[in-house]
């Protein structure tokens, strides 16, 4: 099991340190951002939508490592999915970091969160991304706060 969390924990820095689909979208025909004030955390995301599908997903901002990576594997996970499918992913991955448990057929690097469950207040940090992305994705474009329901 150390082999796995090193692995994870390579995973988490690799993606805060080089975060995948980082910056401005101008093509994006959707946004929202989520704060995070507990932690500092604040993001923008941007999404290209075509009829119900994620053709572009992108986010900006800063925030800890956790809410980093998390929104960088977000966007690597939305890519090419649906807005229901967006919603299941995030209900998946929800319940990994409030469980830490991953579905061992289908491991992904998202699995990395696991750990996430033994930090409740990190659970924000991790989730913060995809409520914005939802947002735009729902075409609410509400900010997503962990201060309040979202």
């Amino acid at each position: 099991m150390d082999h796995l969390s090193e692995l994870y924990q390579a995973v988490i820095l690799d993606h805060n340190r080089r975060p995948r689909n980082f910056g401005k979208l101008p093509e994006a025909n959707r946004v929202a951002t989520g704060d995070n004030p507990s932690c500092g955390d604040h993001f923008t995301v941007y999404l290209r939508l075509t009829d119900d599908r994620i053709e572009k997903v992108a986010f900006d901002g800063a925030g800890c490592a956790i809410s980093k990576a998390a929104a960088s594997l977000m966007t690597v996970s939305l890519m090419g999915k649906s807005v229901a499918e967006a919603e299941n992913l995030f209900r998946e991955f929800h319940h990994l970091v409030t469980t830490g448990e991953a579905d061992e057929e289908n491991l992904s690097d998202m699995a990395a969160f696991a750990g996430v469950s033994q930090f409740p207040a990190r659970i924000k940090c991790a989730t913060l991304a995809w409520h914005a992305a939802l947002n735009a994705a729902r075409g609410t474009g509400d900010k997503a706060t962990t201060e309040e329901p979202v």
